[in-house]
């Protein structure tokens, strides 16, 4: 569970902030540059360390008519403000060695200052200072949570930096450089978050003002600047400001700024007249400042460049880890209730869900009904005889997220009739804990007085074919079962390809904007609108799976375009008159049914690519409506010509959209709960419902669903569901 808790809450926190947390990083690489140019300015004399007070003002005061005041800078520039001999008033930096004036101070440069501004409050002043603070102290939460898991992922804060077993580029390399960054980018957020609450009056820094008793001030005994005791033990290095006397009257004098405190010296005698040490609030302010812009220091400044970079890779590659997860969610062709075959899948990061789709594979291909789902959704299978249980460890020998509820769930639901089962574990030999959770789960299974088991535990080294490749040779022998896995099935299968002809590609400019693309097959088969087209852009293994429209007797494909995402990528690259080897995908469970009073299609984002070839093809005008969920309206141009046709057509009956990000900012759900009547009037009439879309749509719709057939049906969502009436195919 813990694991669960430190990924959810690094998913959350980098999903809220990461619009502001890019343009924030994006300028804050820029603005790291700015003290490393600042520093490379010949106005630093190399002696500053060295140089005491005693011996620069006394030269300075020779070199100048009249001085106000004299300033260090975070670059240890020595400035002065006076006038010179001709009485004009005169700022410049000096060499305090010798008072030559070595230039003249110039203000920012107005792209910096444009950087800036944007970097510190989105040009909407205070309240986009609050975001930017607010992004500060998420961008801390992300880091002290990205810590956590890869503790857990080292096993154990000892092994913090001990050798990273390589799985893929992204999130390999989202591990390397968050180990190196951690140390910045903690600073940055935290120095970030700590000038925010500075600014809006939230660290409670005290006002430092002197107390002088200017009746014990004294004149005698008159001394030199040079043998002023604070002036020979201070370094002006140390100095931030020196304000000078307004005038030879003895009640003006000095006020000396150093880096801890502020002190008032007597003009005459050199004597003390006040000191006050700067509050925390302040020391930490300055320090804040220093360590999160890098002015004090030209290499922070760029190892402050490289952390903001990082970030920028962070966001990437913590997307990519995300969206390949995703991607490997089950799609099932027959239900847990009526399938033999169950196959269970513990994977944190995704891979090993390859191998359990080669399962699957194989066995629909042999005419089994077989049901791949991960193990948190372990359940009671009514008609199952095999289960096939394959996992990977993570941490410290735990459950991966998806499987941390197993040793429960297998507790609450026995299954009623014998059971064979069969466990596969994945890991690496490279961690100590080499497929732990997978003994785990052996053991959980032969307590079960249900569970029979058919073949020894096995397990497969860095993803082994060959290893996997025995297991499936044992379980075969003794279900008499073929189960030909090879090397060669990690390939693409080539002889099951066809080949199609691409027709047309809309394209898209937005980087994860939605594109159609048309596809005519260049032999005649079988092809209904539902079935899926699997496409191998590598040319290898990896297969990426779409839902087919089908449209004047060619494949509609809706695709929304991922940065670097491998499917959507290679698709989008395609002109008219390319040609792509693919396998289609027969989906029986999800075609439009041929007997229902009224169908009801519920889809968001690209989901809804399936639905445009049933409505196209729905020349009985069979009642049809359709919801759909988009983020903003340009997303939904692409679709809206069609549909309003085939509303004119009566191929349409009805159609709901919502906007998530504009309007009314609704999702498909709000358009449900608002026709909660309708939708329990069609079940109740024996129509038919179809979900199409990203399973956080399908979880939300079917919650709402089984609050709508209880208070309105007195029935279970699962009835409907086990009687066909609600058809999902999501990802």
């Amino acid at each position: 569970m813990t694991i669960s808790v430190w990924r959810y809450s690094h998913l959350v926190l980098a999903v809220s902030s990461f619009l502001l947390l890019t343009l924030a990083s994006v300028t804050g690489v820029i603005l790291a540059f700015e003290p490393v140019l600042q520093k490379m300015q010949p106005y630093r004399t190399d002696t500053i360390s060295q140089l005491t007070l005693a011996q620069t003002l006394p030269i300075l005061k020779k070199s100048f008519s009249e001085i106000s005041e004299l300033s260090v800078d975070a670059n240890q520039f020595v400035q002065i403000k006076g006038s010179d001999a001709d009485g004009k008033n005169l700022t410049a930096y000096v060499d305090p060695q010798t008072g030559k004036i070595l230039g003249t101070p110039t203000p920012q440069s107005e792209f910096f200052q444009w950087v800036t501004a944007l970097h510190r409050s989105l040009f909407l002043h205070e309240a986009g200072r609050f975001f930017i603070g607010l992004t500060a102290f998420l961008l801390l939460l992300i880091t002290i949570s990205g810590t956590m898991l890869i503790i857990q992922r080292q096993r154990g804060v000892k092994r913090f930096f001990t050798r990273i077993v390589r799985a893929n580029f992204a999130q390999y390399y989202h591990v390397v450089l968050g180990r190196l960054s951690l140390i910045p980018i903690f600073v940055i957020a935290l120095s970030g978050t700590y000038l925010s609450l500075d600014r809006f009056g939230l660290v409670g820094a005290e006002k430092v003002s002197p107390k002088i008793d200017f009746d014990s001030i004294k004149a005698k005994p008159e001394r030199k600047l040079a043998d002023f005791t604070i002036f020979q033990n201070t370094r002006l290095a140390e100095v931030q400001s020196v304000e000078f006397p307004f005038s030879d009257d003895v009640e003006d004098y000095y006020t000396l700024k150093l880096k801890d405190r502020e002190l008032t010296v007597n003009q005459l005698t050199g004597d003390i007249l006040s000191e006050n040490r700067y509050p925390t609030a302040l020391l930490l302010t300055n320090l804040s400042l220093d360590l999160h812009t890098g002015r004090a220091s030209a290499i922070w400044a760029i190892i402050l460049a490289v952390a903001s970079g990082n970030i920028l890779f962070f966001i990437y590659s913590g997307f990519a880890i995300t969206l390949k997860r995703l991607a490997n969610r089950a799609k099932n062709r027959h239900t847990a209730d009526e399938s033999r075959f169950i196959i269970l899948v513990g994977s944190e990061n995704g891979t090993t869900f390859r191998f359990a789709q080669i399962i699957h594979q194989q066995l629909l291909k042999q005419g089994e009904k077989s049901f791949l789902t991960e193990f948190n959704k372990y359940t009671a299978f009514p008609r199952a005889e095999h289960l096939i249980a394959l996992t990977a460890t993570y941490g410290i020998g735990d459950a991966p997220t998806n499987a941390n509820r197993f040793a429960t769930l297998i507790e609450t639901y026995p299954q009623s009739q014998p059971v064979r089962y069969s466990v596969v574990g994945f890991g690496s030999h490279a961690y100590p804990d080499f497929c732990k959770f997978a003994f785990e789960v052996n053991q959980l299974l032969s307590r079960q007085k249900w569970a029979v088991p058919l073949v020894d535990i096995h397990t497969v080294n860095d993803r082994s074919p060959d290893e996997f490749a025995l297991w499936a040779e044992a379980w075969s022998q003794q279900t008499n079962l073929p189960m030909p896995v090879t090397s060669d099935l990690l390939k693409i299968p080539a002889a099951d390809l066809d080949t199609l002809t691409v027709t047309n590609n809309t394209g898209t400019a937005q980087p994860d904007g939605t594109f159609l693309i048309r596809l005519q097959p260049n032999r005649k088969r079988p092809v209904t609108s539902g079935d899926l087209l699997a496409i191998y852009p590598a040319n290898d293994y990896r297969e990426r799976l779409y839902s087919i429209g089908m449209l004047d007797k060619e494949l509609q494909l809706s695709v929304r375009l991922h940065e670097n995402g491998l499917g959507s990528s290679f698709l989008h690259r395609l002109t008219p008159g390319d040609t792509i080897r693919a396998k289609i995908v027969s989906n029986d469970h999800f075609h439009f049914p041929k007997k229902a009073p009224v169908v009801v299609m519920i889809a968001n984002g690209t989901g809804i690519a399936p639905f445009l070839g049933m409505i196209s093809d729905n020349k009985q005008q069979v009642p049809c409506h359709l919801y759909c969920g988009f983020r903003q309206s340009r997303s939904f141009d692409s679709y809206q010509d069609f549909l309003e046709a085939s509303r004119s057509a009566q191929q349409l009956t009805n159609l709901h959209v919502a906007y998530s990000r504009e309007g009314e900012k609704q999702y498909v759900s709000d358009l449900l709960t608002r026709d909660a009547d309708f939708i329990a009037n069609t079940l109740m009439i024996h129509g038919v419902l179809m979900i199409c879309g990203s399973l956080a749509m399908q979880k939300d719709v079917l919650t709402l669903l089984e609050t709508i057939c209880q208070t309105k049906l007195g029935q279970s969502v699962s009835v409907y569901q086990s009687h066909s009436q609600i058809l999902m195919d999501c990802y």
